[in-house]
């Protein structure tokens, strides 16, 4: 698996930010608080600079527990809801992980230290550049972004161990359960625009899917296609 190095958005090595060190620790340590247990989850965020996934501008919040505006219109998930999500899809060193919904590319980037292998789709092409550019600057040969319509999948890659979907659909639709392993894992949040979606984890065996509600939250509805513009 491929390992990390500090880098920026141009392949630069960035000088740090004062204190960012204590500052990513004590970060972890909250998560932990918060009831994030599985110390490769934890081991695996305390490694990814979450600064580099935000605009300058937000640098200074990189440590703390919230959703934040990136490009297209978008937002990075707050890191607790990222560290609960991973904490319960139960990753393994040899898994092979389809990530539905790229956004900045901050997930994608600590599964990379989770897993071996992890497909990203974003129907934005900006998003799916500039999560590649952080991805080769964080030297993680591991995560492939492509610009695809992610309610079809990847099944060229697939079938996956897990997959995970970071906006919400009203139900899963059938090419995500046909690229599942059986056995494997699939979490996304259901719902309907505007309501309070819940977070889901569907385990696959050979003639069913299981269905366990882990939480309630709230984010954007999945759009298909591919975006037109940006």
């Amino acid at each position: 698996m491929a390992g990390q190095k500090p880098g920026t958005e141009h392949g630069s090595t960035p000088l740090p930010l004062p204190n960012e060190a204590e500052a990513r620790a004590a970060f972890v340590l909250g998560l932990r608080r918060r009831g994030v247990g599985a110390r490769n989850v934890l081991s695996a965020i305390e490694r990814v600079p979450r600064r580099l996934f935000l605009s300058a501008r937000h640098h200074g919040l990189a440590y703390e527990d919230a959703a934040l505006p990136i490009e297209c219109g978008q937002t990075v998930s707050a890191p607790s809801l990222v560290a609960f999500t991973l904490q319960a899809l139960d990753i393994s060193p040899e898994h092979s992980v389809l990530e539905i919904g790229t956004g900045s590319g901050y997930q994608a980037a600590v599964l990379a230290h989770l897993a071996d292998r992890i497909e990203t789709l974003d129907r934005f092409a900006t998003l799916t550049k500039l999560a590649s550019q952080r991805f080769a600057a964080l030297k993680l040969e591991n995560v492939k972004a492509r610009q695809m319509d992610g309610l079809a999948g990847f099944k060229q890659k697939g079938p996956y161990d897990r997959i995970v979907v970071t906006a919400a659909v009203e139900a899963v639709p059938d090419a995500w359960v046909q690229q599942l392993k059986p056995g494997g894992l699939l979490i996304a949040p259901l719902g309907k625009a505007r309501e309070p979606q819940s977070l889901i984890r569907f385990q696959k065996s050979e003639s069913v899917m299981t269905a366990e509600n882990l939480i309630t939250i709230r984010t954007v509805m999945m759009q298909p296609g591919l975006a037109k513009k940006l």
